[in-house]
C-alpha cells in the first residue's frame, strides 16, 4: 500500500502563487509517474499535469505557462508550482501517483482564489 499525503493549499488572491507538494510513503518499490489533478464544484475532476519518473511533463492547456510540475525520486515528491493564480484555478487539487499495476489518490487539498 501507498499513501500519498498533500500539503500547500490555501487561500491566495488572484495573480498570486502557492505551492503544492505530495508526499508518497508506505510500501514503496519504485513510484512511477505521478500527477495533479483538481475537482471545481459541480465539475468533473480534470488533469492539472503529469510528471514521468525520468522527467516528461505533460499539462493541461489551461495551466500551461502558470504551473509547473516536478518531483524528487529521492524524496517520492512531486511539487505543483502554481503561479498567476486566476479565480477558475479554485478546486480541491488531488495527487496522484502509479505504482507497479495500481493507481493511488491523496485526500485532496483545496485552493481557493479570490478575485
Amino acid at each position: 500500500q501507498v499513501q500519498l499525503v498533500e500539503s500547500g493549499g490555501g487561500l491566495v488572491q488572484a495573480g498570486g502563487s502557492l505551492r503544492l507538494s505530495c508526499a508518497a510513503s508506505g510500501s514503496i518499490v519504485s513510484i512511477g509517474a505521478m500527477g495533479w489533478y483538481r475537482q471545481a464544484p459541480g465539475k468533473q475532476r480534470e488533469l492539472v499535469a503529469t510528471i514521468t519518473r525520468g522527467g516528461f511533463t505533460n499539462y493541461a492547456e489551461s495551466v500551461k505557462g502558470r504551473f509547473t510540475i516536478s518531483r524528487d525520486n529521492a524524496r517520492n515528491t512531486v511539487y505543483l508550482q502554481m503561479n498567476s493564480l486566476k479565480p477558475e484555478d479554485t478546486a480541491v487539487y488531488y495527487c496522484n501517483a502509479n505504482h507497479f499495476l495500481d493507481n493511488y489518490w491523496g485526500q485532496g487539498t483545496q485552493v481557493t482564489v479570490s478575485s
